[in-house]
């Protein structure tokens, strides 16, 4: 009989400990799910910065994006921040290169970003277009504005993305060395939405190639381009 009150005893305590066991891992999946879609917006909230605007020399529009960083742009110019927007020529892409090999005429991109200023009324005569092509991405589009405009003692507005612009801030701070300030700004009609980029792919794209370019800023940039490799 003591055997049996034993073994139905700890039988018992077996289920309490499974039925708590479970409560907690059901409660915590509860809660996971609940808070899912917090966690997840403070994933892509934490890639987006917003500095406060001043006087500065230059607007510099970061290729892609187009038209919303060209939209941004335009109204910091209109709205007297500064004088002059910066256009860095990079390369046009394969399959542009190929279509105009063929005898198609595509505009480059430069010459699209170029147009959507203009049609919203920002003069030629203040548009920069550096001879110098940025071979690369981020880190070769800001070194070729840092060397054109790193002689000014203003600072610079950088426009770009919302989720490209903490790594665009970080970017810039190693580019300069931070001796060139520099005001970083998210195009306001950009699309992307931090509340629900991961119900659509492109963004998820996006969210994920930030957080790679942020490894590669702390691990000291072990990820180049050739071009930088190369030593062009």
């Amino acid at each position: 009989m003591a055997r049996e009150k034993e073994k139905l005893l700890a039988r018992l305590r077996s289920r309490r400990v499974l039925w708590w066991g479970a409560s907690v891992v059901g409660a915590g999946l509860l809660v996971m799910v609940l808070l899912r879609a917090s966690i997840l917006t403070a994933v892509a909230e934490g890639l987006i910065v917003q500095d406060s605007l001043r006087p500065a020399a230059a607007i510099v529009v970061l290729g892609g994006g187009v038209p919303f960083r060209e939209m941004e742009a335009a109204e910091l110019y209109h709205a007297g921040w500064a004088p002059t927007l910066l256009l860095v020529r990079g390369w046009d892409s394969p399959e542009v290169e190929t279509l105009r090999a063929l005898g198609i005429e595509v505009p480059g991109a430069r010459a699209t970003s170029r147009a959507v200023l203009e049609k919203l009324g920002v003069p030629p005569s203040a548009i920069l277009l550096p001879q110098e092509r940025a071979r690369g991405g981020t880190f070769e589009e800001l070194q070729v504005a840092a060397r054109v405009l790193g002689s000014d003692t203003l600072p610079v507005i950088l426009v770009t993305s919302k989720a490209h612009t903490r790594r665009v801030r970080v970017t810039w701070e190693d580019v300069t060395r931070e001796r060139l300030p520099g005001i970083v700004r998210a195009a306001r009609s950009d699309p992307f939405d931090a509340s629900g980029w991961w119900r659509e792919r492109r963004y998820v794209l996006a969210v994920v190639r930030e957080y790679m370019g942020l490894v590669n800023h702390l691990t000291g940039y072990p990820v180049r381009s050739r071009a930088e490799e190369a030593g062009e």
